[in-house]
């Protein structure tokens, strides 16, 4: 698996250095190289699609047909012209005042700023929705730190990342760079598994899907991702609209969706700001609603929430100063009213609102009665990328079907997670089908179920049972360690670092299927071949009159109760290594920030 966040810390240390070294503010700086990393992945999916198009390309005269634009739009990706290819750019003469290269409007070029800018407009001619949103200042860099930045970010991890990679890295280096331009309170990039799992579950197939706070295009991303791998065609089929007050994010979600060959119409700006603008008109027209919005804002102003409208539980409680003290339910209701008559919404949320009281409780007991709410889900802490705090995620479905109309599902997930590292939590991709899993057996969509179960057996190549094979994969991986010890005990002092790596190679493998059969088993045991039930400290089925007695709280850990304490499995030797090898990391990261100290105080005088 690619460490993410030492690619971003790498690409960080190394841009950061050149831009101590520039005249440029962080401000200045900030969004092209962000243009850079754009650049960069574009490339990268730009030649993933090329190599699609190629198989089975028509030849004349033994040659292949070259790829043109037309080709690419019918994949609805993102066309480059020679000039704006990462290559193209990346293998350019030192001297570009005698290269003789001219600009699309046929102007001599004399630097690689001008160069890039021009890569940046010829972009922006492919597709209508960036003209005006790429930067367009690369000018303002000497030609040395530009090369410089085109080396570092032409890195191949970059090209195995999926997903909202530019989101992701952006607020990395936003967070560096200008911590003023992203100090909204609330405002936080949304982590991978957390948009998917929303997708999973609203699963989007067709129709208009908006979202409101929708920042560098997350939820676009994977929605898009979601509708293609069904065969269906997503800038056919899905229409996107995004609200997004902050004009960088929107910059960077047309950036994103374009790289994704994905279409929005987004409005930007104060009169995006949500609180207070419909600004597409959506109200009452949406399939599908989606959005990670800020959490418990304040100082909204009620009169223009009001006047707004959207709002059809009435409005949360309201100060002396006519304000809303936490503006959670008016996100909430918004999300609610957006919903055409089948619509569904997943969005994430506090988890203080689950259970907040006053006006909030009187929201949520009328939006119960509905019949609408169909899922609740308990997250735990370090799932977001910058901020420690759990949340919950909630499912609207206008469409129920009826055996569960006047049900809601409740999954406490919060002690479920893999761990990335001592700050970051996230689902896999086994683990999110296997929460999946339970939505799709509360709707009674057991033919989903099977599938994920042959899913299984086909990832780990064998029909035996899954408990039987986590025996036997768990065996497997004792022996092997045993024999790595004694392999590298018994190799010669300039071959045990070799034996190790090829023994680790091994144990990982093993591991990592290993892993599978232990999710797989995890789900086997609870539901069997297709049969839901209430698994305490994990998921209940709860009707209307159960959440009433519970008083209206929407909390999952209030129905699931607690699970029976389990065996976790864990051998203790292998246990007690990994904690080893963590505090020696932690050492060694201690003692890195002590020298640094020291140099700087060194540096002051001190």
């Amino acid at each position: 698996m690619i460490n993410i966040r030492k690619l971003e810390s790498d690409l960080w240390e190394s841009a950061d250095l050149l831009r101590a070294g520039s005249k440029l503010t962080s401000n200045q700086y900030c969004m092209p190289v962000l243009g850079l990393i754009f650049l960069r992945y574009a490339y990268s999916r730009y030649k993933m699609v090329e190599r699609e198009i190629l198989q089975g390309r028509p030849s004349r005269g033994g040659r292949v047909m070259p790829v043109e634009a037309s080709d690419f739009a019918a994949k609805s990706a993102l066309y480059l012209p020679k000039e704006a290819q990462y290559d193209y750019l990346l293998n350019l003469p030192e001297d570009i005042s005698a290269a003789g290269l001219v600009n699309k409007d046929g102007h001599s070029m004399t630097s690689l700023g001008e160069v890039v800018n021009n890569a940046m407009q010829l972009i922006e001619d492919q597709r209508e929705q960036l003209v005006g949103v790429l930067p367009n200042s690369y000018t303002d860099f000497s030609d040395e730190i530009l090369s410089d930045l085109l080396r570092i970010f032409n890195n191949a991890a970059l090209d195995e990342i999926g997903g909202d990679i530019i989101g992701r890295i952006y607020e990395y280096f936003l967070n560096k760079f200008a911590k003023n331009i992203a100090s909204d309170d609330g405002v936080f990039f949304t982590p991978k598994s957390l948009v998917k799992m929303i997708v999973n579950i609203i699963e989007p197939t067709g129709g208009v899907l908006l979202d409101p706070a929708c920042g560098s295009g997350g939820m676009f991303i994977q929605s898009g991702d979601f509708v293609n791998a069904t065969g269906m065609n997503a800038t056919s089929t899905m229409t996107f609209y995004g609200q997004e007050k902050v004009e960088y994010n929107a910059q960077l979600c047309l950036m994103n969706m374009a790289v994704h060959g994905l279409t929005v119409l987004i409005k930007s700006g104060d009169q995006a700001n949500t609180f207070y603008y419909d600004a597409h008109n959506l109200a009452g027209c949406c399939d599908y609603v989606m959005a990670n919005p800020p959490f418990n804002v304040d100082k909204v102003k009620a009169e223009s929430c009001e006047s707004a409208k959207r709002l059809p539980f009435g409005m949360p409680s309201i100060n002396k100063h006519k304000e809303v003290g936490n503006a959670n339910y008016l996100w909430i209701s918004y999300f609610y009213s957006y919903l055409n008559e089948t619509g569904r919404a997943g969005f994430v949320m506090a988890s203080s609102a689950t259970d907040s009281q006053g006006k909030d409780k009187t929201i949520r007991e009328s939006l119960v009665k509905t019949g609408h709410v169909d899922a609740m889900v308990s997250v735990g802490n370090n799932f977001f990328y910058t901020k420690s705090l759990p949340c919950s995620l909630w499912f609207f479905d206008k469409g129920k079907a009826a055996p569960i109309k006047d049900k809601v599902l409740f999954i406490d997930a919060r002690n479920y997670y893999t761990v990335v590292d001592r700050t970051l939590n996230e689902w896999t991709d086994w683990q999110l089908k296997n929460l999946n899993a339970i939505v799709w057996l509360y709707r009674g969509e057991v033919d989903k179920y099977a599938a994920l179960l042959n899913e299984y057996h086909a990832a780990l190549g064998s029909d035996k049972a899954f408990a039987e094979q986590v025996h036997e994969l768990s065996e497997k991986a004792k022996v092997l360690r045993v024999e790595a010890k004694k392999a590298v005990e018994a190799a010669e002092k300039r071959e045990k670092r070799k034996t190790q790596e090829a023994y680790d190679a091994k144990i990982a493998e093993i591991t990592e299927t290993l892993t599978i059969a232990k999710e797989a088993n995890r789900l086997y045991e609870k539901f069997g071949d297709g049969v839901y039930a209430d698994v305490p400290g994990l998921c209940k089925i709860a009707s209307l009159s159960e959440i009433e007695e519970k008083g209206w709280s929407l909390t999952p850990g209030a129905y699931v109760g607690v699970a029976p304490v389990e065996d976790d499995g864990l051998d203790f030797e292998e246990r007690m290594a990994e904690i080893h090898k963590e505090l020696l990391s932690l050492q060694a990261e201690s003692n890195d920030l002590m020298d640094t100290i020291s140099q700087n105080l060194k540096e002051m005088g001190l």
